[in-house]
């Protein structure tokens, strides 16, 4: 059979722009085609009134790998934006991740030394009830979360936020879910440990725009409207969709979590002073505000722009028609996807790669790194 191209790419995303840019790099033919009206997938960023919005939710690329690094500011500028989100709990701010300011916020401990005997006190404390239970190890998020860092933590800090994320009770969500809550006794607002950080100059869409250039891309084309027409086009595809769809569903569906934005335009210059503020408390629907002038904007600039942007985050359960964002790591899901991935491992002309391909969930760096060792290991 006389193939048009090397690789039809579905999804022009993270995973299947880089893989595009390495196949034009050995020389392959690319066909990249996505569902949505637009190249990107979710770091897919609008411009209004000068700001870019982050669409699908807040992304800050972050890594320690300087080879990883190296190949996105080669494709385009990234800035110094380091994330320091705040939560919000009954009107009361306080520092994430949690560190020495969280602490003293809470308890108003000034040292390492204070902070610690507080922790393990309530450590102590939360071990000794399961004890009491009959109890020698978590039996949900909820035991888990207290026998890691506390009452006092959990509380303020993850019970709501996390029962508004997962759409469940702590206690009706498994263990294994936090496996550990790192805890800082610095004061260091920084996020991540990483040591590179930052977004796109211009927005993720330069990234995204350098990755295909000189690749051929049709938006508002899905693969399984005429499924038959786009798999005979290529010698292989690569396919970072729902692997369930893939297969038409014959094992089952996988279940989602998906995010809902509610977007508004503020005749001010500075809404809340911080991009990300989450809001812990678990009466109020949304898990977050994020005001996208400032992964960009810092200094004098963000009065230079007399308007801002935010965005309210609600968390939801994924149905049809919806954009599916998370996986859901219980054991049901984790057991249907690794039917699933059994299924595409036995595929000899077909790629599976990304969140929603593998159903996992993935930071953008990792996708990258994945896409160049891959890449690498075929030959491109």
């Amino acid at each position: 059979m006389n193939f048009h191209y090397d690789y039809l790419i579905v999804g022009a995303g993270l995973f299947g722009a880089t893989f595009a840019y390495y196949a034009r790099l050995a020389g392959k033919r690319c066909l990249v085609i996505d569902k949505r009206p637009h190249a990107g997938g979710n770091v897919y960023c609008e411009n209004l009134e000068g700001i870019n919005v982050h669409k699908y939710g807040a992304h800050i690329f972050h890594t320690s790998d300087k080879k990883v690094w190296d190949f996105v500011n080669s494709i385009v500028e990234f800035n110094r934006y380091t994330n320091s989100p705040i939560a919000n709990y009954k009107g009361k701010l306080y520092n994430l991740p949690f560190n020495m300011n969280t602490f003293y916020q809470i308890w108003g401990v000034t040292t390492p030394a204070e902070a610690i005997a507080k922790i393990e006190t309530q450590k102590a404390e939360a071990i000794a009830r399961m004890k009491a239970d009959g109890v020698n190890k978590p039996r949900n998020l909820e035991e888990q979360a207290l026998i890691l860092i506390g009452r006092d933590i959990y509380e303020i800090l993850i019970k709501g936020y996390t029962e508004k994320q997962w759409g469940r009770r702590c206690t009706d969500l498994p263990a294994f879910i936090i496996n550990r809550l790192p805890v800082r006794l610095v004061f260091d607002n920084n996020y991540f440990n990483d040591k590179y950080q930052g977004i796109p100059v211009g927005g993720y869409n330069k990234l995204i725009e350098g990755l295909l250039d000189g690749i051929e891309i049709l938006t508002n084309t899905d693969f399984f409207i005429e499924r038959t027409k786009w798999e005979k086009l290529a010698k292989k595809i690569v396919f970072t969709g729902k692997i369930d769809e893939f297969y038409n569903y014959k094992l089952g569906k996988l279940e989602y979590r998906t995010v809902h934005f509610e977007e508004k335009i503020y005749d001010i210059a500075n809404y809340q002073g911080n991009a990300v503020i989450n809001y812990t408390e678990k009466d109020i629907p949304y898990t977050r505000i994020i005001e996208h002038k400032h992964f960009e904007m810092f200094g004098a600039d963000i009065n230079k722009c007399s308007k801002t942007i935010i965005s309210k985050e609600y968390s939801m359960e994924w149905m049809e028609g919806m954009d599916p964002y998370y996986p859901i790591n219980d054991e049901r899901n984790n057991i249907l996807a690794e039917q699933y991935r059994s299924l595409g491992a036995q595929e000899l002309n077909v790629i599976f790669g990304g969140r929603l391909a593998e159903y996992k969930y993935y930071d953008m760096a990792p996708i990258i790194k994945k896409v160049m060792n891959y890449t690498w290991k075929i030959g491109l």
